[in-house]
């Protein structure tokens, strides 16, 4: 049987420790190191027991230890003053003018993720876009950010990583106790339980809604696991990203519904819901059901505000990624909610096309966030350009350099991530005062400690394996400390292609075997459970490491979490990266390695596209997409060989200074300070912003702007072109920088001429013979008479003979968030 619970033991603090019973629960412990130091010298074996969870920690200790070191007036003077700092954290302000802005305006951000990597002691995360939530709510503590983060307590995760003896992964889902961890019951303003309620399909799910304290921000996650929910539904929550379809719709009903009932519950009601992937953007859903039922607007009156406080950033540049449900599943699980909503099924099918009425076509959580957010964003420039194109579609007719997908490169929080002996340098801060000498004494520290690391590991996954005693010997002897030593972790994806190194292995062999020059590689990371190929390229690495000519040379590591995670990019002298171009959105595990001075060696792609690359690391392979394995393995190892070993062997200096670098422009760069603050200067203030302004006077704007919208639609087949004229008919004949006029004449039905806007446009002309990328030029009205309205301007011949143009008609209105956020747009012929 499940256990519904289990009985454990409340430790006994002394009354002038109880401050640590706090501090427990405090989760600002994972990324402050003086923090876990009062934990951890307590008593260093029992920590180590713990998994570094203190709430564990604190019931595993002996009370007598507990009991010495309350007589120790030292520790508990540190003790007292670090609650005492973390207090005045607590009641202080922001710490950037942009925090400040929101909190001066009363704006609340929700932060809506289906994963939040934090720490390895809380298993709620699989990988990156878990870790980057994570390192989303340190940085918005840190900084002061008015914001509350939203997810789901998975009893059994993402899962533990086991690897057999031929490198086959296992996966173990050990069931963790809520009492064991760094959380406890949302406690609710008006004294009722912590409990929401959703109805999905035919019957209502109930919810607790538990809370961890990312220091100055709180996280809310919801877990079915309660017995007055049936059994099959309890297991909602049980797994991240487990079950069949069905299961991920239920849990992303979970998390956009649920989770916006358990922010009302908890007196937070958001000015601002940012939903970070596709999973959580119901969200959009229940925000307009809640307008709706307060104020008794109309759905697309509630749209129109419920839309203008969401914030949506997609992470995937291929459609693959996307979850996609069926009209019959849609229809199964929303049915009963249609009439909160005021619409029919095909209306709610719509919402989640690009096409709305295109039967064939299926929900697709990206794109109900799409069509329900104010603002959209990419997470590298390079992502928001595919993204552009990718989803075309929203906005037809629309040039892709005028959809409003826009750049937040992704960040990494710093303290988290960089080592406590490379934090203390403030390389970032003071990069030329930085004793070169010490910095390469530390890394070459943390460098040991990785090898130290991966033998320990190693040994262990062998004594569980049952191998001989002369295997698990020999794991002990495993690589070299003094040796150039590349990582390589992340999710097993194959468009991430772990296994490209091993192209020619033959030339790798003897890179890694130089005689003067060795290199060694340690691989680690987890593939899906179902992902059978990322899974193979996983098995093909162990055997790999297992030949002659590649052993103790290359280590394939198990059990990948946040702390192996933390040892390989503090440890690292070089981070490999070479997805397949244009498939890797971001990637972050790169800027980590940076932080701690480690080389990036990558591909153009994700964030190292727009790096200063030249200064801080290594670049092979170039801009073009489709590059094939072979000819990209090549820049590899010529890069390698000419670039990377003679500069770390032969010209440390020159090696030490790129790792300056690294860890000084990188790191500011690519912290997620930055990009927090980007987020708010950019998405979070305009969007508070619209939805005041549309809010006011009992939402008159709001209403006003769904009944113009409606009105356009109806009445935009009247619009149309009457004639273009050119005072050069040919203008690739003019000289350059020679003028020419431009006269058009429109039709506006019964539209005004307030209501539209007519441009010229002209851009460079892409391989489909299509203008995507140029900029456009406004028309002056100068006559207006029965319907019809004529529009001149001045238009100066560009240097560029390749040029396309054309005339534009679109509609206007004030409050449109984007020009084409309609999607009516009538081009000249």
């Amino acid at each position: 049987m499940r256990p519904l619970g289990t009985y454990r033991a409340a430790p006994s603090l002394p009354p002038n420790l109880a401050a640590l019973g706090s501090l427990a629960r405090d989760l600002r412990w994972s990324w402050r190191h003086q923090l876990r130091g009062l934990f951890e010298e307590l008593d260093a074996p029992v920590w180590e027991r713990s998994d570094g969870n203190p709430v564990e920690f604190l019931r595993l200790v002996e009370p007598a230890v507990l009991q010495a070191f309350s007589l120790n007036e030292d520790y508990v003077a540190r003790l007292h003053a670090a609650t005492e700092r973390l207090a005045e954290e607590d009641a202080s302000g922001g710490r950037s003018a942009a925090a400040s802005t929101l909190i001066a305006g009363g704006i609340r951000v929700a932060y809506f993720c289906a994963e939040f990597g934090i720490t390895e002691s809380l298993p709620i995360y699989s990988g990156g876009l878990g870790v980057l939530a994570g390192d989303h709510l340190k940085s918005s503590s840190d900084l002061g950010v008015p914001l509350v983060g939203v997810g789901l307590f998975y009893r059994e995760g993402f899962f533990r990583q086991l690897l057999t003896g031929d490198s086959r992964q296992l996966e173990a889902y050990p069931i963790v106790d809520p009492y064991d961890l760094p959380l406890d019951l949302l406690e609710t303003p008006s004294g009722v339980p912590p409990i929401v309620t959703v109805q999905i399909a035919d019957r209502d799910v109930h919810l607790l809604v538990r809370r961890a304290r990312v220091g100055r921000v709180p996280l809310l996650l919801l877990d079915s696991h309660l017995p007055v929910n049936r059994p099959a539904d309890r297991e909602i929550t049980s797994r991240l990203y487990g079950g069949d379809i069905e299961m991920r719709i239920q849990q992303e009903m979970v998390l956009g519904i649920g989770g916006l009932r358990a922010l009302d519950l908890a007196g937070l009601r958001p000015s601002v819901r940012h939903a970070n992937e596709g999973h959580a953007t119901f969200l959009g859903i229940e925000k307009i059901r809640q307008l709706r039922v307060e104020n008794g607007l109309s759905f697309e009156e509630a749209r129109e505000v419920a839309t203008a406080g969401n914030v949506f950033t997609t992470h995937t540049p291929v459609p693959a990624g996307i979850d996609l449900f069926s009209p019959q599943l849609i229809k199964k699980y929303f049915e009963g909610m249609l009439e909160s909503l005021g619409i029919s099924v095909e209306k709610f099918l719509g919402l989640g096309r690009q096409v709305p009425d295109d039967a064939r076509e299926p929900f697709s959580m990206a794109v109900l966030g799409l069509r329900l957010s104010s603002r959209l964003n990419g997470v590298s420039r390079l992502h928001a350009a595919v993204s552009r194109r990718m989803w075309s579609g929203l906005f037809p007719e629309a040039p892709l350099s005028e959809m409003p997908i826009e750049a937040v490169t992704n960040g990494v929080h710093a303290p988290t991530w960089t080592a406590p002996s490379i934090a203390a340098l403030d390389i970032a801060g003071s990069p030329d005062t930085v004793d070169r000498g010490e910095f390469l004494r530390l890394h070459e520290e943390l460098r040991a400690s990785l090898v130290g690391g991966v033998r320990a590991r190693t040994a262990a996954g062998l004594k569980r394996r049952g191998a001989p005693d002369s295997e698990v010997a020999d794991a002990w002897s495993l690589l070299h400390p003094g040796t150039l030593t590349i990582g390589f972790a992340r999710r097993f994806a194959t468009y991430k292609r772990a296994t490209l190194i091993f192209h020619d292995p033959a030339r790798l062999a003897r890179i890694l075997a130089h005689p003067t020059c060795p290199v060694q590689l340690v691989f680690a990371g987890k593939a899906h459970p179902k992902d059978e190929p990322g899974k193979g390229f996983m098995k093909q690495i162990g055997e790999f490491a297992n030949e002659p000519e590649f052993h103790n040379r290359v280590v394939l590591l198990e059990g990948y979490d946040l702390r192996l995670a933390r040892l390989l990019v503090a440890g690292s002298d070089v981070w490999l990266n070479n997805p397949r171009r244009p498939h890797e959105a971001s990637g972050t595990s790169g800027m980590k390695a940076a932080m701690n001075g480690g080389l990036n060696l990558s591909v153009l792609d994700g964030w190292w596209d727009e790096a200063p690359r030249e200064a801080t690391g290594f670049t092979f392979s170039d801009e073009t997409v489709g590059r094939g394995d072979e000819e990209v393995a090549a820049a590899l190892y010529e890069t390698l060989e000419k670039q990377v070993v003679p500069l770390f062997y032969d010209n440390r200096a020159g090696w030490v200074e790129k790792m300056i670098a690294a860890a000084s422009t990188l790191a500011r760069l690519f912290s997620t300070d930055r990009m927090v603050d980007e987020y708010i200067q950019r998405c979070y203030i305009p969007a508070a912003e619209r939805v005041n302004r549309l809010s006011t006077g009992d939402f008159k704007k709001a209403r006003d702007l769904a009944a113009w919208k409606a009105r356009i639609t109806e009445r935009w087949n009247d619009v149309g072109f009457i004639s273009v004229q050119l005072s050069e008919p040919d203008p690739a004949r003019l000289p350059v920088a020679e003028p020419f006029d431009v006269k058009v004449q429109i039709r506006l039905g019964s539209l005004s001429t307030d209501e539209v806007v007519v441009d010229w446009y002209e851009g460079t002309i892409d391989h489909d013979g299509v203008v995507d990328t140029g900029f456009s030029t406004p028309l002056t009205l100068t006559e207006n008479t029965d319907g019809r309205a004529s529009y001149a301007g001045t238009i100066t011949r560009p240097s560029d003979d390749t040029r396309g143009y054309s005339v534009r008609l679109r509609p206007y209105h004030a409050e449109l968030v984007h020009p084409n956020e309609m999607g009516l747009v009538l081009w000249a012929g």
